[in-house]
């Protein structure tokens, strides 16, 4: 593979080199993790950056339509829009569905966006574990905004908010109370809260929710990262449309308020260092699965079942041996 012509290809645009390339990194064998490496310095270079926009919401919310709708607007104001949508793999067979692509039918047909679906496989926190070179590629590749759609499965899904810029909470209506609004984990970490289909008999129960999350934000303690204001719920509507614009220009005022106050780039700063250590943490748990390893792991578990070995004990001969090999 030739990769300075794939990197050549995916800085003018094509869409064909961009995903030939995520699926080269998200590859886990040896030889193409190595070219997968290569290609990201490669394509360094073009040093340009998008908006990176995180969203996530329970299944059934309407995360698809409304990004389809939300793209649809970018696009109209000239900006080159990618998508990359994390699907939930199967804990028995590993397999994903990978429809996402299929929801957004009209903008898949824009040839000014980009749709990926991934799959999550064994990674935590509602992202692909190679997401974030994904998110290069795509910057590489010259788009203006990229969207990660998270699997959608609950509170703890946090692991967005460590490769986005913004990072939007999609509820449904009658999605909860003040008391859940105010509780930790996910709400923490939204830059907006959009109650989404607010539209016909709903919108009632919408502009309630819409309510009593405002109120909940209040009583979070205020980000040094945010202007006053933020972090704000807003009623949208992926069907109608409503609501849309005026959800864009929030996400403006608030990239613009942390690029003119220095937030930007130190958050892009401790990113980068977060998925670094995080890169450790998973070549370290990688070398717990050769065979030396699995053999050793083996020999000092039974060590442990038998009595003749305490489990700190043989920690700490597991760590030795790993730092021999």
């Amino acid at each position: 593979m030739d990769i300075q012509d794939l990197a050549s290809r995916i800085m003018t645009g094509e869409r064909r080199a961009l995903a030939r390339a995520i699926t080269l990194v998200e590859s886990g064998r040896a030889d193409h993790r190595v070219l997968a490496g290569d290609l990201l310095e490669a394509v360094k270079p073009a040093g340009r950056q998008a908006l990176r926009i995180g969203l996530s919401g329970t299944p059934g919310v309407g995360k698809s339509t409304f990004i389809e709708a939300f793209g649809m607007l970018l696009i109209a104001q000239g900006l080159r829009v990618a998508v990359l949508a994390v699907d939930p793999s199967s804990a028995r067979s590993g397999g994903s569905i990978l429809g996402d692509k299929t929801r957004m039918e009209t903008l898949s047909r824009e040839k000014n966006a980009f749709i990926r679906p991934s799959p999550s496989q064994t990674q935590l926190g509602g992202v692909a574990r190679r997401t974030r070179e994904a998110v290069a590629l795509c910057e590489a590749a010259g788009f203006d905004v990229v969207l990660i759609e998270t699997v959608g499965v609950g509170q703890s899904e946090t692991m967005v908010a460590e490769m986005s810029d913004l990072f939007l909470l999609l509820m449904a209506p009658a999605g909860g109370d003040e008391l859940q609004g105010v509780k930790r984990g996910i709400m923490e970490i939204a830059d907006l809260i959009l109650v989404n289909k607010a539209d016909g008999e709903l919108k009632p129960t919408a502009m309630r929710t819409c309510a009593d999350y405002a109120g909940a934000l209040r009583l979070l303690r205020k980000r040094p990262q945010d202007p006053d204001g933020f972090p704000k719920a807003l009623m949208v509507s992926a069907v109608t449309q409503d609501g849309l614009e005026a959800a864009w220009a929030e996400m403006q005022t608030l990239t613009d308020w942390r690029r003119d106050h220095g937030h930007w780039d130190g958050r892009r700063a401790d990113q980068a260092r977060h998925w670094f250590e995080e890169e450790v943490r998973q070549r370290l748990l990688a070398a717990l699965h050769s065979p030396k390893a699995r053999a050793a792991l083996t020999r000092l578990g039974a060590d442990v079942a038998q009595g003749a070995r305490t489990p700190s004990a043989a920690a700490d001969d597991m760590l030795e041996f790993l730092a021999g090999l």
